[in-house]
């Protein structure tokens, strides 16, 4: 039998920074109690609403809904005359009895953000008795209204607003809250609002203000309110609660705290029994879609797709894709969503209406034959083997998913389309929530407690750099950090406090691409929010929360390689351009849809790694996996695109697909490589052909589900995403079928289960191809606008990443490689952005700092009837409101007024000149002339001065444009710098953790600290010539390197990578001046020879070379399930004994025959002896090299 206690005044961590109650915990605490119900009344919002409600009722428990809103004293709108934001407004508790009070507390709450924000999101009175259906109120704690006047002694005020609620909510539906929290007034207020409730009638409830699960979470949730408010444990005037009473207190606490007033505690089940809020999930709650007159939804959408097909096949539709798009179609009606495909396909086609650039799929949708037809994506399914399946499953319905990718710079037009399409108010951006994750939150709660920010620090980079690594796990895995955990109070609390904190959400934000569209307005069906630092309005509920409601939610992506290719593509179709590039026979404008896809050049750019600026392929991984893999042709990219992950790096599937593809067919017969095809089962190396021998997509799991095993491609997505999601008993079910199935097709049991377990082997690596093949779409058409209009595409990049220095200065590096001359900009050719002049690129004007949108506008503007004669001429006609002496001087230092003398000249005669001009203006405006007639361009002559040396021209360009053009101090030592393997500061970043590294450059910055013994540390920033990076120096080398570093010569520092949530740094071992003796052995001595580096690589020459020696690119440990917890610490100090270059994956195998490959941080030197001491703690074969 439950309980007659239900708590209905509760804080999940919803309550951002100040709630510290997890859904899941409180549940478990609930069931244990034998409560019923439970309620969620979280600060001014309802963001975990649906979460709550969906676990809950799971759970077998009432899930009830509610909010402990703000009111405003007066009206929302009436935001002044306070100081403090307890004074603007007041607390009151709202619960949802049903769905009417479900859709009335969203419009009050979306009202309090949009209307009534004021420190706190606010409603009033009158909105409230506008919206006060299916709701139940409670007075709240000491912050409520009435509490609030009893506690002030205004008993007659605290009446009156007692009986307003009363009188706006209904009689029955109105309760005074006392609360068992041991606060002296607190009590005083209880008894005060006991006797008002008896001469009101007005009845009472207990409730409990529940911030933290069980009472010793009481400190950990002390430093989650320092950390909302910025304070430490030790600041006197910190925010607290005075008591440690404001946990989740069972039944009968409850009971023996109000033994005195039983009816409050019993009111608790009667209001649960009131509150009955049924959401009926996953009930598709379409826009609708306005067609032609006389038309259906399904049949126009047929109509379309028929039209389109035929057009994009050049007339007449093969009798497979005939059959393919009826199925299609016919699926499409079945499930619901022909009007889904025609609201995609109507803002698509807006899009390229108005020369928006549009991606060609993402995701599953590219396995569409329908969308490929109406032109939501540019990939032929049939061409490419997608499947439709793989995207709508009539036996999983779901929710379409088409995410689409549009020009970075245009995303926000066809939102607003979007937006005035379907009504402003039926849409809406959706929220995201960030949330304490292992590293983050050790570093909140040392804040906190006021621990110094270096030990701080040191325990968190302890936390290895693994994807949603938890803190448990973490203490698992690095032994050092046990091991300050077991012997340093201070660091046991930081963790202790940390652990119970991990996972909180932390704070609210607007998702990056996330739209939602409604039939109705939005607010009938959620609640709305607005981020008080943003414009942008959101969703109260995230992605899956509105998803579970059956909204309309799109992903809309802003891709900056669409806009490359669009600026591109308009360079190319430039007037100039198209004389030099095209012929008048062949005069058609250049279509980036137009490539062919077997372009010889295209691929040879590729093989040879010169993919700098290339969508998805310029990392240092992927040009290395290009050279080894050879790609040529498309569905090589396609394969690289999906090879190119974690997963398949690790597990040796790589080199299996690079020795598949190279290795040729042996004469006379068919290549046989991978474990897959050697089974021999007829059909299979018909499916994995593509990818020699190894399942790489996830197409492929259920290709051969369906061909071999005789599943319905239907069935055949529920085994691939069993497999994927690691679904035990649903996976269970389909081996049956599937080894039956391959029975009936004469294949023997044994071999029809080996095959299983090798799909499920290689099925959790596997991607979607759909996916795949149109990002590798972007990739090819990147890489044949570099082969074939190298200038033109440098040009689109460096005017698409403009505002990145980091990324102008590699591209500028890549351009000179290129032999592509880059100009400094000029005042009469540069446009707003990068200009081509035939073989070099001209900078842009908006690349100048201090040059304002509004200075450009007026040179150009001024410009353009004619140009600028001189020095004189442009000071004299350029708008001086707008091009005043700051932006000349810009200009100057920039070199874009080179063409009217030299720098220095120009720089110190400016005023005079300026004056001049300003002269001659007053003189003419007034119909004056001068006895000169003051008709010629420039009536004085500029005094002649000294012009500067090098490095001040090159000094004065960093400081004007954030990088140098016409030089670089550090082009003198490139051979130098090459020798000793430097590696470039872009390449860092795809660097491991505290891997070695030699860098060399200038010190640009040096911020001098005191250690807390009083020693002297720096930070000092190096730049070479693609970039900068920070450098930490410990006191000992600070003091044995401070010449060294306050010199004016480059310096070679040895080091290793730093990687935090911060940023990346590199922590110095030693530092050398360039000069230096014996710099190569020196580096050698400190463990930095490396490898060749890219200042090696771009020494190198371009023509063909011989095959590299082979390298071990992993080093790969098996871990059986019988491993103790002693083996990980054994194996740690191997690693740490034969450290080096090569990365340690660790292969899990569990009791069911699954494995799993997870990459660790670790990196050793292979050797004999490696493997033989890693197979004494493991076994024999269990430690491989690759």
């Amino acid at each position: 039998m439950h309980s007659e206690y239900v708590p209905l005044h509760l804080h999940t961590e919803y309550s951002l920074l100040d709630g510290a109650i997890k859904i899941n915990d409180l549940i478990a605490k609930a069931i244990e109690y034998n409560l019923a119900a439970v309620a969620v009344t979280d600060h001014g919002n309802m963001f975990g609403a649906i979460e709550f409600y969906k676990k809950v009722s799971k759970a077998g428990l009432k899930p009830i809904i509610g909010c402990e809103v703000y009111i405003a004293p007066g009206s929302r709108f009436d935001k002044g005359g306070t100081s403090e934001a307890s004074e603007s407004s007041y607390h009151l508790i709202l619960l949802c009895k049903d769905l009417n009070g479900y859709r009335n507390l969203s419009r009050l709450m979306s009202k309090a953000y949009l209307e009534g924000f004021y420190y706190k999101p606010r409603i009033d009175k009158d909105i409230l008795a506008q919206y006060s259906g299916g709701l139940i109120g409670l007075s709240s704690c000491l912050k409520g209204e009435i509490p609030r006047y009893l506690s002030a002694g205004l008993t007659d005020k605290a009446r009156e607003s007692a009986l307003e609620y009363r009188k706006i909510l209904g009689a029955e539906n109105f309760y005074l809250e006392i609360q068992p929290n041991e606060l002296p007034e607190q009590e005083e207020v209880n008894r005060l609002l006991i006797e008002l409730g008896r001469d009101l009638h007005i009845p009472l409830v207990a409730t409990n203000d529940c911030h933290y699960l069980n009472r010793e979470d009481a400190k950990a949730h002390e430093v989650l309110l320092c950390i909302q408010t910025g304070k430490t444990m030790s600041d006197a005037d910190r925010m607290r609660f005075s008591k440690d009473t404001f946990y989740f207190k069972s039944p009968d606490e409850m009971k023996r705290a109000f033994k005195d007033v039983p009816e409050a505690v019993e009111n608790t089940k009667r209001i649960a029994e009131k509150c009955n809020l049924d959401f009926r999930f996953n009930e598709f709650k379409l826009p609708r879609f306005t067609v032609p007159e006389g038309e259906t939804v399904t049949r126009y959408l047929e109509k379309l797709a028929e039209t389109g097909l035929r057009k994009k096949l050049n007339g007449s539709i093969p009798d497979n894709y005939s059959e393919r798009l009826k199925s299609e179609l016919a699926m499409i009606e079945k499930m619901g969503f022909s009007s889904y495909f025609l609201i995609v396909c109507d803002f698509i086609n807006y899009a390229k209406g108005k020369d928006i650039p549009v991606g060609p799929g993402r995701g599953s949708a590219a396995g569409s034959l329908a969308a490929y037809a109406i032109d939501i994506t540019d990939i032929d399914p049939i061409k490419y083997g997608l499947l439709f399946e793989r995207f709508l499953n009539p036996e999983r319905v779901s929710m379409p998913d088409i995410d689409v990718d549009f020009c970075m710079d245009r995303r926000g037009e066809v939102i607003d389309y979007v937006a005035n399409r379907y009504g402003k108010d039926h849409v809406a951006q959706i929220i995201t929530f960030g949330t304490m994750q292992a590293r983050a939150v050790i570093r909140d709660v040392g804040r906190a407690l006021n621990i110094p920010y270096s030990e701080v620090d040191k325990v968190a980079k302890l936390v290895p750099m693994v994807a949603k690594i938890t803190l448990k796990t973490a203490l698992g895995m690095e032994p050092k950090l046990k091991e300050m955990y077991e012997t340093r109070p201070e660091i046991k609390e930081l963790l202790d406090i940390a652990q119970r904190l991990e996972g909180l959400s932390r704070h609210a934000s607007t998702h990056a691409a996330g739209i939602v569209i409604s039939p109705e307005p939005l607010t009938d069906f959620l609640p709305l929010f607005k981020p008080s630092n943003e414009e942008a309005i959101t969703t109260q509920f995230d992605m899956d929360a509105i998803k579970d409601l059956g909204l309309l939610k799109f992903d809309f992506l802003g891709l900056k390689t669409l806009t490359i290719i669009d600026k591109a593509e308009k360079i190319i179709n430039q007037p100039s351009a198209i004389s030099d590039q095209r012929s008048a026979a062949n005069s058609r404008p250049f279509s980036i849809k137009d490539l062919p896809l077997d372009d010889g050049a295209t691929f040879e750019l590729l093989t040879a790694g010169k993919t700098a600026g290339i969508f998805q392929l310029e990392s240092s991984g992927m040009r290395d996996l290009l050279t080894r893999l050879k790609p040529d042709v498309f569905e090589d990219l396609i394969a690289l695109v999906a090879l190119y992950r974690p997963g398949p790096l690790g597990s040796g599937m790589v080199e299996e697909f690079i020795q598949g593809k190279n290795s040729g067919a042996p004469e006379g017969g068919k290549k046989q490589t991978g474990s897959l095809t050697k089974l021999n089962i007829p059909g299979l190396g018909d499916i994995l052909k593509e990818t020699h021998g190894i399942i790489l997509y996830q197409e492929q799991v259920m290709e051969i589900a369906h061909r071999l095993a005789n599943f319905s491609l239907a069935q055949a997505d529920i085994l691939r995403k069993a497999m994927g999601g690691k679904n035990p008993e649903e996976m269970e079910k389909m081996k049956k079928t599937f080894i039956e199935g391959l029975k009936a097709n004469r294949v023997s049991e044994k071999k029809a289960e080996t095959l299983y377990n090798l799909i499920l082997q290689f099925a959790q690596y596997g991607f979607n191809k759909s996916h795949s093949a149109a990002y590798a779409l972007i990739a090819y058409q990147t890489a044949y606008l570099k082969a074939h209009y190298p200038v033109e595409f440098m040009a689109a990049s460096l005017s698409a990443d403009m505002d990145n220095t980091a990324k102008v200065v590699t591209f500028i590096g890549e351009c000179r490689d290129m032999g592509i001359e880059i100009l400094p900009p000029d005042i009469n050719e540069s446009m707003r952005e990068f200009k081509v002049v035939g073989n070099s690129i001209r900078f842009g004007l908006e690349a100048v700092k201090g040059v304002g949108s509004s200075a450009i506008d007026a040179v150009i503007e001024t410009r353009s009837g004619k140009g600028f004669d001189s020095f004189f001429d442009f000071c004299a006609r350029a708008d001086s409101r707008r091009v005043n002496k700051k932006v000349i001087e810009s200009l100057i230092k920039a070199g874009a007024m080179d063409s009217f003398g030299r720098r220095a000249q120009l720089m110190f005669n400016l005023s005079s000149v300026m004056d001049a001009a300003a002269r001659f203006l007053k003189e003419k405006n007034s119909g004056q002339e001068s006895m000169f007639g003051m008709q010629q361009s420039d009536p004085l002559r500029m005094t002649e001065v000294e012009e500067w040396g090098e490095d001040t021209r090159l000094m004065m360009e960093k400081e004007a444009l954030g990088f140098y053009i016409t030089g670089h101090p550090l082009n003198k030592y490139r051979d130098k710098f090459a020798e000793l393997s430097i590696t470039p500061t872009h390449e860092l970043q795809e660097m491991e953790e505290k891997q070695d590294v030699n860098i060399g450059g200038l010190v640009r910055d040096l911020k001098q600290i005191q250690t807390r013994s009083r020693d002297l540390m720096a930070y000092i920033t190096i730049e070479d010539l693609y970039g900068t990076i920070e450098v930490i120096v410990f006191p000992d080398l600070y003091k044995d390197s401070q010449n060294i570093i306050s010199g004016d010569m480059p310096v070679i520092i040895a080091g290793y990578t730093d990687k935090t949530d911060k940023g990346l740094k590199v922590i110095a071992k030693n530092i050398f001046p360039i000069d230096a003796g014996n710099l190569a052995e020196e580096l050698k001595t400190c463990g930095n020879s490396r490898s060749e580096s890219g200042w090696a690589r771009r020494k190198k020459p371009t023509g063909p070379t011989e095959p590299a020696a082979p390298q071990y690119r992993s080093f790969i440990v098996t871990l059986p399930n019988t491993a103790g917890p002693e083996t990980l610490p054994q194996l740690n100090e191997i690693f740490s004994k034969y450290r080096g270059d090569c990365p340690v994956y660790l292969k899990i195998v569990s009791p069911r025959n699954w494995e799993t490959v997870l990459k660790t941080e670790r990196f050793v030197m292979p050797s004999k002896e490696l493997i033989s001491e890693a197979e004494g703690i493991l076994g024999k074969g269990s430690a491989a090299l690759n």
